[in-house]
C-alpha cells in the first residue's frame, strides 16, 4: 500500500511562494493521478490540483499561480505556489490511488497524506 507524505509548508507573507512536495513510499504512483487538496479550519476539503500523466487540471482560484509536477523517477510530485494570498491559508494534502483520472472529488481517491500546513500571512 502506497504512503504519502507531505512536506514544505510553513509561514509566509502574501505574494510569496512555497513548494510543497509529497512523496510515495511502499510504491509508486504508477502512473495514477496525483490530486492536491487544501482545507481551511471550518471549511470542507477543496480540489486544488489534479497531475495526470498527461496533464494537470487546476482549481480556478490557483489557475496561473500553482504550478503542480511530477518527477516519477523519485518519485514525488510537487506543488510550486506563487503570488500566495491571505485565502491560500489552509493544510495541504496529497492523494492518490484513484480510478477516475483527474477527479477533483475527495471521496475518488484512496490514499492520503498526513498535510502540511501552509499560512500566508497579509
Amino acid at each position: 500500500q502506497v504512503q504519502l507524505v507531505e512536506s514544505g509548508g510553513g509561514l509566509v507573507q502574501a505574494g510569496g511562494s512555497l513548494r510543497l512536495s509529497c512523496a510515495a513510499s511502499g510504491g509508486s504512483f504508477n502512473g495514477h493521478t496525483v490530486g492536491w487538496f487544501r482545507q481551511a479550519p471550518g471549511k470542507e476539503r477543496e480540489f486544488v490540483a489534479a497531475v495526470r500523466w498527461f496533464g494537470t487540471l487546476y482549481a480556478d482560484s490557483v489557475k496561473g499561480r500553482f504550478t503542480a509536477s511530477r518527477d516519477n523517477a523519485k518519485p514525488t510530485v510537487y506543488l510550486q505556489m506563487n503570488s500566495l494570498k491571505p485565502e491560500d491559508t489552509a493544510v495541504y494534502y496529497c492523494a492518490t490511488g484513484t480510478k477516475v483520472p483527474g477527479t477533483s472529488e475527495p471521496r475518488e481517491y484512496a490514499y492520503w497524506g498526513q498535510g502540511t500546513q501552509v499560512t500566508v500571512s497579509s
